[in-house]
């Protein structure tokens, strides 16, 4: 069976949805009831298509990081960390720089933000390269470091004035990233320049090219001269840059403060949105459209059909599981890349 990737996407996502109306059916719901209460709570109205762009942004940003270190063989598993880091330096520094003139604030507190998810991965690299810690063990254990330091700060030094609830004050209006559409901040554009970039460092610049050198065979790799720590270190420095965007664009744009459980396991989701794009920028862009789109459909589905919002994550682990059975059984050519998509083609 030789089917192409953008075919073999549609039947992984057709099939993901054939077992869901299953699921569905042996619970005791109308399949179509509830997939149309998704379908419209995703793409009903001007409020419905703000909330999938909403949604979208940060697996957008979360789903580029995890294919460019995937892109490079490394199994970065820290998105979830590196979002978190950017969004409480993202909240840090955009109350105390809240007196600037804007658009000051908003971008030393995005700008804060991308630093703190860099450094983030930089250490889990740091940990691989000096200590010969696996990046999936370090990038896990950091998530739980981040998740705590987060609590400790809204319990802590950022908790609110009022001292009511673990979250911070709310941000300066100066702080805040400023509205396009609707409710769609700034961040899906930047989310969206940042997807182009991220092909053209991949496809069209050096850099890139060792990534995937590396990512493909990292011995063959290091007899041509590609050094694969670097490789590591640079790619884990841009992975988690991504991520620490996308936490410091959620403050910036969608809540206005930080809270105790923040957020809502972009991290892990941008995994499955990866693997469906099958690492690529163009791909990751539907992915994140899709996952989205579910994600704002969960809440009208549970409303209208009383079906529980829990549904989503069954649609969306059945597309992943899809995904990977159909690859099982596909003809490969060329050689094969660690991290699941081909070695150094362009298509999606």
């Amino acid at each position: 069976m030789n089917l192409a990737p953008n075919v073999l996407r549609l039947l992984a996502i057709a099939v993901a949805f054939g077992v869901s109306i299953l699921v569905l059916i042996a619970a005791g719901s109308d399949p179509i009831v509830a997939l149309g209460a998704l379908v419209g709570g995703a793409l009903g109205d001007r409020y419905a298509l703000a909330d999938t762009a909403l949604k979208t942004c940060p697996l957008l940003f979360t789903g580029l990081a995890v294919a460019i270190a995937f892109r490079a063989g490394v199994w970065n598993i820290g998105a979830e960390g590196q979002l978190l880091v950017g969004a409480l330096a993202a909240t840090a520094i955009g109350s105390a720089a809240g007196a600037l003139p804007a658009p000051l604030p908003a971008i030393c507190a995005l700008g804060s933000g991308v630093l703190a998810g860099a450094a983030w991965g930089g250490l889990a690299a740091l940990l691989r390269v000096t200590r010969n810690v696996s990046e999936i063990i370090g990038t896990i254990m950091l998530n739980f470091i981040a998740i705590r330091l987060v609590g400790w700060a809204v319990h802590g030094p950022m908790m609110e004035q009022a001292a009511r609830y673990p979250q911070s004050d709310l941000l300066p209006a100066s702080a805040l990233l400023p509205t396009l559409v609707d409710r769609v901040h700034a961040g899906t554009l930047l989310a969206l320049l940042a997807a182009l970039a991220i092909w053209i460092v991949l496809f069209r610049t050096t850099v890139g090219f060792r990534w995937r050198a590396v990512g493909a065979n990292p011995r063959a790799a290091a007899v041509q001269g590609f050094d694969p720590n670097r490789a590591l270190v640079s790619v884990m420095l841009t992975s988690g840059a991504l991520a620490g965007a996308a936490g410091a664009i959620e403050v910036l744009g969608v809540t206005g403060r930080l809270y105790g459980q923040f957020s809502a396991g972009h991290g892990y989701t941008a995994i499955a949105v990866a693997l469906l794009a099958r690492l690529h920028p163009g791909g990751v862009v539907l992915a994140a459209i899709l996952f989205g789109a579910l994600a704002a459909g969960a809440g009208a589905m549970q409303r209208v059909a009383g079906v529980s919002a829990v549904f989503v994550s069954v649609v969306q682990a059945v597309t992943v599981f899809s995904v990977l059975a159909l690859e099982a059984v596909r003809p490969r050519r060329g050689a094969h890349h660690r991290g699941g998509a081909d070695g150094g083609g362009e298509s999606p």
